[in-house]
């Protein structure tokens, strides 16, 4: 599987359904490799980004584990494999106990979930799935039992602790919000990063890195944005990109923020920026 360094991470609520098959062929046309589809998508919504294209891997960023049987999963997953198995990643969470009724102990249930996909008469090869995975446990999880983590909302510090605590065998392919603008307005950036804190996960994850409540409340502080949500031009949204993987990674997953619709001049902007035209 070709996943490329870099990729590209949206979701059908902010390009639009419909949209979905442009932004993909856009994605490949730029040179990203990856095309991540957030917002807990369904699998099989990715066979209209499959069809489109040619090249690019398209991987879910992520399947909600609490919406699906682990047999469903796998039938989708073998439905799509038989025509486009090598460029297909099933990225697979737990979700979130403050968005999740049936929410469990989420090492348990994830790899209880493994279990029953690894059990069943179809079945997802573990080089064909990723994690999403924020502390230690769930990180030496996604290496054991899957091509590796992706972690969401993360700091470069994070990706460097990652790749101690996973090895150098996983793959380990961090996402990345960012903002193309003057770094003095961050209004748009804060309201964005403003969510996360309120999630237990991301909340305990950024605490262990150092972030303090100062940092935490208020939409974050200046030094969460400057880690998380880095703002300027294309070329220091490259350089942070090019940071996570000095860090280790081996992918980092490219997200613009408040870009309604399909975000074609950003994706491009740091495609240039990245030299990513011609790698396919």
């Amino acid at each position: 599987m070709k996943l490329g360094r870099f990729g590209v991470w949206t979701a059908f609520r902010v390009i639009g359904h419909e949209n979905g098959p442009r932004a993909a062929v856009l994605a490949e046309e730029l040179g990203y490799g990856t095309f991540w589809l957030g917002g807990s998508p369904q699998l099989r919504d990715v066979r209209h980004l499959l069809e489109a294209t040619d090249r690019i891997a398209i991987a879910t960023g992520i399947v909600n584990l609490c919406a699906y049987e682990p047999s469903r999963l796998a039938e989708e997953y073998a439905e799509l494999a038989g025509e486009f198995g090598e460029r297909l990643l099933v990225g697979i969470g737990v979700g979130h106990r403050e968005a999740t009724k049936e929410y469990r102990h989420p090492l348990t249930t994830m790899r209880e979930f493994l279990d029953g996909i690894d059990a069943g008469a179809a079945s997802i090869p573990a080089d064909r799935r990723c994690l999403a995975a924020l502390g230690p446990n769930m990180l030496g999880l996604a290496s054991d039992r899957s091509l590796g983590p992706a972690p969401y909302f993360v700091p470069v510090e994070h990706t460097r602790s990652a790749r101690e605590r996973i090895g150098a065998g996983a793959w380990l392919a961090p996402e990345l919000a960012f903002h193309l603008g003057p770094d003095s307005e961050r209004q748009e950036s804060r309201g964005y990063a403003a969510k996360y804190p309120a999630l237990e996960n991301y909340a305990g994850n950024l605490r262990r890195f150092g972030f303090g409540n100062e940092d935490l409340d208020g939409g974050g502080s200046d030094r969460l944005l400057d880690a998380l949500v880095p703002q300027g031009d294309a070329a220091h949204i490259a350089l942070v990109a090019h940071n996570h993987l000095e860090a280790g990674a081996d992918h980092v997953a490219l997200k613009p923020i408040w870009a309604a619709g399909i975000p074609g001049e950003q994706w491009s902007e740091v495609a240039d920026a990245l030299e990513l035209r011609g790698e396919g």
